[in-house]
């Protein structure tokens, strides 16, 4: 598909010449650590021509291919020719899971950021859309990191094939998985991150310590909330406090009454901060 693409003016020939090799058991390993472009290729067997590929350099009047089925239809039915009327739409991802690796015989179920867990729950739920729409979800290729037996996969990369015998099909069945999948960052408003931050200065001061600032960070979340929500309609941050062991959903989650408390002193003055700024204005 690489030549007609570039014939059709859909793959750019440079980007074309550039392709790489894929690593194969049988050209390992030297395409591992120094895969051929599809230029050098050519250029080794004597068919990197000089014919411009191009449907207005060589245009045609019509196109006919013949191939093999690729599939049991024929075979099956006892059928001699197909006759291809139509070919199905298809997308291609790359995917990228970021969890956290740790060490397998340490780290408990519940503590686990697994990468390969959340993909293979992915890979299930990508199978059971596309097979309501009447499609095919596919992964063919997945790199999980670092790689090693006694270690929780902290980094997995994986491709996702979606086809369908209509272009909707696929692009409902990416819409809902994108919904499953996606979550993108979600930016808390300015003025509130502010009133909170102050507040959190202020608390922080009656702890007796030199830099009261250094007991106040700013940090990302790394977990859902409502919040995410309510951000689409109304100015919204948050304020976090300690946990133990930073254990969440669990029979041992714990914040101390201390951490309770300075929490609660810093949202009722965030809200009191707001409310000044937002009658000020």
């Amino acid at each position: 598909m690489v030549s007609s693409g570039v014939w059709a003016e859909c793959i750019p020939l440079e980007k074309a010449h550039a392709l790489k090799e894929v690593p194969t058991v049988a050209s390992l390993p030297t395409a591992a650590s120094a895969p051929e472009s599809m230029k050098t290729a050519l250029e080794k067997i004597g068919y990197l021509g000089g014919v411009p590929c191009s449907y207005k350099e060589t245009p045609m009047a019509a196109h006919f291919e013949l191939h093999i089925e690729q599939g049991p239809h024929l075979i099956t039915a006892g059928q001699q020719i197909g006759v291809v009327t139509a070919v199905q739409a298809y997308r291609w991802y790359r995917l990228n899971i970021f969890g956290r690796d740790t060490h397998t015989g340490t780290t408990a179920f519940e503590h686990r950021a697994d990468a390969l867990y959340a993909f293979a729950r992915m890979m299930v739920r990508a199978r059971e859309v596309a097979s309501a729409h009447g499609c095919l979800a596919s992964v063919g290729t997945i790199e999980a990191k670092p790689g090693s037996v006694n270690t929780v996969p902290g980094t997995v990369s994986f491709s996702l094939d979606i086809r369908g015998p209509k272009t909707a099909l696929v692009t409902q069945v990416e819409a809902e998985l994108r919904k499953d999948f996606d979550s993108p960052a979600v930016n808390f408003h300015s003025d509130c991150i502010e009133c909170v931050q102050l507040s959190a200065e202020a608390v922080a001061t009656d702890a007796g310590v030199a830099n009261p600032k250094s007991l106040v960070r700013t940090i990302m979340s790394g977990a859902g909330h409502d919040s995410v929500f309510t951000s689409n309609r109304v100015p919204t941050s948050m304020i976090f406090v300690p946990c133990k062991d930073g254990l969440s959903h669990h029979p041992e989650e714990f914040c101390s009454a201390d951490d309770c408390a300075r929490g609660t002193s810093v949202i009722l003055q965030a809200v009191i901060r707001y409310d000044r700024k937002r009658f000020s204005a």
